[in-house]
């Protein structure tokens, strides 16, 4: 019998799934930090982790029985792939099973920040009621959006942006469909910028200070993928030079930030929650627990 250690939070379909399969063991041992993931691996055949699990080096030593590791998320940037590939373990995410709530929240950014919804929101816990300047708020089909990344994400914000009669724009050099050819075009013709790509080597700092530069003065910026690929201070720092009108970021580095942020309603935060829905949560586990039986129905036939 395999054990399928569960180490994060995930939903109770896995477990009722795993009831009909005689193969595996569901152990659920809930932790967060990289020492606590390796004192509980030891036993583990199978495990199944989200992004906050860094799966490291030390880690997987630890898991000296290990075959596969499953993660209820579409980025992997968590576990050490060096590593596990050295040890012939196999990794399995899921793309694209959150992109939707993350596109949604996306969508739900640039409308805040284009009718300045955290302004007004201020102004009104303090008894004002000011509403002379809403006529200078243009209705999105003015803004040409541009789109780093046309992967699960970014071409379901560019579908939903289109409903609105958004121009939008992508730059992915991995994506025939994208039609701008350098990020650097995107950046000169874009209104609002999000980033939708994973983290890599590549995409580490894709977008810092110099980039920022060549956006439009005005412009908005959006970060939903991971904290990493954006320079954050940068970002920071051309809204409070008002080079840029807006930020929104659901990702940071590191997480939890380790630093305050400046009091600006044209700042608005969320705590990594984008591809956290209901919907999603509620699904993740049995989806989960089917690439294991994959896996492992594809291994006995080899």
């Amino acid at each position: 019998m395999k054990n399928l250690i569960v180490a994060a939070d995930i939903d109770a379909s896995l477990d009722d799934r795993a009831r009909g399969d005689a193969r595996f063991r569901v152990i659920r041992r809930p932790v967060r930090t990289e020492a606590e993931l390796a004192e509980i691996v030891g036993d583990a055949h199978v495990l199944a982790t989200r992004a906050y699990n860094r799966v490291t080096r030390r880690v997987l030593d630890a898991a000296q029985q290990l075959e596969l590791i499953v993660q209820g998320t579409s980025g992997i940037d968590n576990v050490d792939l060096d590593a596990a590939r050295e040890r012939g373990i196999r990794v399995i995410h899921m793309p694209g099973v959150n992109a939707n709530a993350v596109a949604e929240l996306v969508i739900g950014f640039i409308i805040s920040m284009t009718r300045t919804v955290p302004f007004y929101t201020r102004t009104m816990t303090r008894g004002e009621w000011i509403r002379d300047d809403c006529a200078d708020r243009h209705e999105l089909r003015q803004f040409r959006l541009g789109i780093i990344g046309l992967g699960n994400v970014g071409s379901l914000v560019a579908k939903y942006a289109s409903v609105f009669g958004m121009i939008a724009q992508a730059y992915d050099p991995y994506v025939a469909e994208a039609r701008v050819g350098s990020l650097e075009d995107l950046l000169a013709m874009s209104d609002i910028l999000t980033m939708h790509v994973p983290l890599t080597h590549e995409t580490r700092k894709m977008v810092g200070a110099a980039e920022i530069a060549k956006m439009r003065k005005g412009s908005y910026l959006i970060n939903a993928s991971r904290g990493e690929v954006l320079d954050q201070n940068a970002a920071l720092a051309a809204l409070a030079s008002d080079h840029l009108s807006g930020v929104a970021l659901d990702v940071f580095d590191p997480e939890p930030p380790a630093a305050g942020f400046p009091d600006d309603p044209r700042l608005i935060l969320t705590p990594h929650i984008g591809g956290c829905s209901h919907e999603v949560k509620s699904t993740v586990g049995g989806k989960l627990f089917e690439k294991v039986v994959e896996f492992y129905n594809l291994s006995s036939r080899a």
